[in-house]
C-alpha cells in the first residue's frame, strides 16, 4: 500500500515529465474529509490536458500498481483523478483561473515538491 505523500510525489513527477504548467500540491486533510491531498497543475490546451491526466493514469499504474478510482471531465477544460486520498485536478489555463482551487483552499498547506519537479 501507497502512502498518499509518495502518491502525491509521483504524480507531480509525471506532470513535470510531461511539461504540465504550476504544479502544485495541497495538504488538504486538516481542512476537508474528502481528501489527504489535491495536485493541481495546468495544461497549455485541450489535447496537453487529456494527455496529461492519460499519462498520469498510465503511469500511476505501472510505478504503483494503482488506479483511479474515478475519473470526470475528460470532454472539458477540468480533468478529476480522483485516487481516494489524493485528487489530481489537470486545467486548461482559463478553467484554473476561473475556479482558482489555491484560493479556495487557502487555508490547507503547500508541498514541497521542489525534489521531484524541475523549474522552467
Amino acid at each position: 500500500m501507497t502512502d498518499s505523500k509518495e502518491l502525491v510525489l509521483q504524480i507531480a513527477k509525471v506532470l513535470d515529465e510531461k511539461k504540465a504548467i504550476d504544479i502544485k500540491a495541497i495538504k488538504t486533510e486538516e481542512v476537508t474529509v474528502v481528501s489527504d491531498y489535491f495536485v493541481i497543475a495546468s495544461g497549455t490546451s485541450n489535447t496537453h490536458t487529456k494527455s496529461l491526466a492519460d499519462e498520469v493514469e498510465y503511469e500511476i499504474k505501472q510505478r504503483l500498481g494503482i488506479d483511479p478510482e474515478h475519473i470526470e471531465g475528460r470532454a472539458t477544460g477540468w480533468i478529476l483523478l480522483d485516487y481516494g486520498y489524493v485528487i489530481v485536478h489537470i486545467f486548461e489555463k482559463e478553467s484554473r483561473e476561473y475556479y482558482n482551487l489555491e484560493r479556495l483552499w487557502a487555508d490547507a498547506s503547500l508541498v514541497d515538491l521542489s525534489d521531484v519537479i524541475t523549474e522552467d
